[in-house]
């Protein structure tokens, strides 16, 4: 898997580009990294005797499309039900949804594990892209805080936050454009 902190970097970037306003509440930002990192809350398998292998092992379910489509409406619902219209709910909904499975998308690049079961529950089969070039992260903060918790972080920022932030800045820049275009109009 890739650490928790490329997980939120992702899903800041994410929230960044596709934020239905240029205001949104810090419930906003929180909620989409942390959309990112739940998908591992299935490291409690690995307590559980649940085989890796299992739809309900480390990147089953919880790594899965479906879950992530369950989750970003769920969030959607109970935090932001206040958002009357249904084009900046389906935009939250969408925010939500590319957070929580680039969770997957990130874990499918790394260079450990059994691969991520995109299609859980109709599938348990696993999965990893062609290109696997971000280091597999150490589970938990102890054997994370060591040597190879910052060659990890070292192999994420140039392989995710570098290439990151390159995308947010164009946002940032088409963004402000696009703001600067409508002012002109009024």
């Amino acid at each position: 898997m890739a650490s928790i902190f490329t997980h939120s970097v992702v899903a800041t970037v994410l929230g960044a580009l596709g934020r239905p306003s240029d205001r949104m509440p810090p419930r906003f930002w929180v909620v989409a990294a942390l959309a990112a990192v739940v998908p591992d809350v299935d490291v409690i398998a690995f307590g559980l005797d649940i085989p890796y292998a299992s739809i309900y092992g480390h990147r089953g379910l919880s790594h899965s499309l479906a879950f992530a489509a369950l989750l970003a409406a769920l969030v959607v619902v109970v935090m932001f039900r206040k958002i009357t219209g249904p084009r900046d709910r389906f935009v939250l909904w969408a925010v939500f949804f590319l957070a929580t499975a680039s969770h997957g998308f990130l874990d499918a690049m790394t260079t450990g594990g059994a691969g991520v079961a995109f299609f859980a529950p109709f599938s348990a089969e696993r999965y990893f892209f062609p290109w696997r070039p971000i280091l597999v992260s150490p589970i938990g903060v102890a054997s994370f805080i060591s040597s190879r918790g910052v060659a990890v972080l070292a192999n994420e920022l140039q392989w995710v936050w570098l290439p990151s932030a390159a995308v947010a800045g164009i946002g940032w820049i088409m963004r402000a454009r696009r703001s600067a275009s409508v002012d002109r109009r009024v």
